[in-house]
């Protein structure tokens, strides 16, 4: 089972969460001993003479198996396994960065609500007023995508090539993957630069965990970019293609859950396509899942999100891709695309009170924006989550396209 455990879990507050249940519970509060009923395997013995003596080893396996773990023990080697590799960007604070680690925190993919294009333009500001930059450190250099100072740095400390550093604790391999702040480099400039570190010894499968979670970020999902911010917040590496050709070429293993997770949201199948080439249908465990065993989705729930989507989005080339590789996708019924022509009500709202038009908005899809407008889509409709319409959920996701066209068909 996947584990669903909070943003960044430590050991002293999922103990204060046992013991809390266990408090709970001894004071007869109902919601507390549903949580027992539901998650402990043997509720009847656990909660037997709760108001007396409601065992804390038995909230400890509540919580455990309320957070996707076997039992408590699981849980504790988990989260010491995780520890050491654990980041979480938003905890960097750019003020007290020097200027080397300050290029790396703004010319990579965070994953966060910073991500956008002006951060990665400031990165490269930097690197245009101060060339030296790449010189400081193999971090900055990798971060700068720069063979000739990444070779200086390697000649000078071969190891470097695979040591944590920088801003986000990462190895130089991840800086370059991450990297959107090298708009001038060329992609045989970015290959020669990650053949450098792949040849010096770095691991085509380095990774790390983002907040915690238990789902990795590796140098594939650098690549592959993209995510829940959307395709302009957080793009593709610009040599997408080359450089994760060239990391599956040299062992990086082709099953990236996080990569698929990132790329599941448009119809877009190049990523699929590439890395079915190099075994994603038959691959044996990764050295994540191995690492992270009870903790990280089976292959069967990776799947199945996979197939989930594309049935409820109607991408019927997807759902047509993973059945030729053998993926199960029985069971779905595929969505028809938006077609506001036939549909009843083309201000529809979603669970939270967005519209098709906001969607559309979203992805930048002026097509399907032009369609559901003719159909009397409402443009000034906002949603309820973020009180905000079409046009700004463009704008926020940098849709300058479609930001534009809802601002000329908006009333006023």
């Amino acid at each position: 089972m996947a584990s669903s455990l909070p943003d960044n879990p430590s050991l002293p507050r999922l103990r204060d969460e046992a013991r809390a249940l266990q408090r709970r519970v001894r004071a007869g509060d109902p919601d507390a001993v549903d949580v027992v009923r539901r998650h402990h395997p043997r509720p009847e013995r656990a909660l037997a003479g709760a108001r007396e003596g409601f065992a804390l080893h038995a909230a400890q396996t509540a919580v455990a198996r309320r957070y996707g773990f076997p039992d408590w023990p699981a849980l504790v080697g988990h989260l010491e396994a995780a520890r050491p590799l654990t980041v979480d960007p938003s905890r960097i604070d750019d003020s007290a960065l020097d200027a080397p680690d300050l290029f790396c925190a703004l010319a990579v993919l965070q994953y966060s609500e910073l991500d956008a294009p002006p951060r990665f333009a400031r990165a490269a500001d930097m690197l245009t007023a101060a060339t030296e930059l790449p010189n400081e450190t193999v971090w900055a250099a990798a971060a700068a995508a720069d063979p000739d100072a990444i070779g200086r740095h390697l000649r000078a400390d071969a190891a470097l090539a695979d040591v944590n550093g920088g801003p986000l604790r990462w190895t130089p391999l991840m800086y370059l993957c991450y990297s959107r702040a090298t708009p001038t480099r060329s992609c045989g400039e970015t290959i020669a630069a990650a053949t450098l570190l792949l040849d010096a010894g770095a691991d085509p499968d380095t990774g790390y965990l983002w907040r915690g979670m238990a789902t990795p970020f590796t140098a594939l999902t650098g690549v592959f970019g993209e995510g829940e911010q959307g395709p302009r917040r957080q793009p593709r590496h610009p040599c997408a293609t080359e450089l994760a050709t060239l990391l599956l070429e040299r062992g990086a293993h082709p099953v990236d859950h996080q990569s698929l997770y990132n790329r599941m949201f448009r119809p877009d199948d190049s990523h699929l396509e590439l890395l079915f080439a190099y075994g994603l249908a038959a691959a044996d465990l990764s050295p994540w899942e191995r690492r992270l065993e009870g903790a990280i989705e089976t292959r069967a729930q990776m799947w199945r999100r996979q197939v989930d989507w594309a049935a409820a989005h109607g991408f019927r080339a997807r759902l047509d891709l993973l059945e030729r590789h053998g993926v199960d996708v029985s069971g779905v019924e595929l969505t028809a695309p938006d077609s506001p022509n036939t549909r009843d009500d083309p201000n529809a709202r979603d669970d939270d009170g967005a519209t098709a038009l906001h969607h559309a908005a979203w992805d930048g899809d002026l097509t399907r924006i032009e369609r559901l407008l003719a159909a009397g889509a409402d443009p000034t409709a906002v949603d309820g989550r973020f009180d905000a319409t079409p046009q700004q959920w463009a704008e926020h996701a940098y849709q300058s396209e479609a930001a534009e066209l809802l601002s000329r068909r908006s009333p006023g």
